[in-house]
């Protein structure tokens, strides 16, 4: 049952959407990782690779860890904008 849950392309594009619009609630580039790699299992699933469940979980589990490390190398530079105060205006 759930093999045949999981070799439905569309399952994955949904679990993408998900976690896509759950990123957008929850920000920090945490989800983005994981809906891009169900978009690549659903890429996978779509062209016909479909061995089993375990190997599903495997290139999910993987992509996402690579992308969720690639997207933190991407916006590391990325700030708040708030502005570190040393010292109180009101101190002489």
């Amino acid at each position: 049952m759930v093999d045949a849950l999981l070799s439905l392309w569309w399952i994955w594009v949904a679990v993408a959407l998900v976690l896509g619009i759950i990123e957008v609630l929850a920000p920090g580039f945490i989800f983005l990782g994981f809906a891009l790699g169900a978009l690549v299992t659903a890429a996978l699933v779509a062209f016909g690779y479909v061995p089993s469940a375990a190997v599903l979980f495997a290139v999910f589990g993987g992509v996402s860890l690579l992308a969720w490390v690639g997207l933190r190398f991407a916006f590391r530079g990325q700030t708040s904008g708030a502005r570190i105060v040393t010292r109180d205006i009101n101190d002489n």
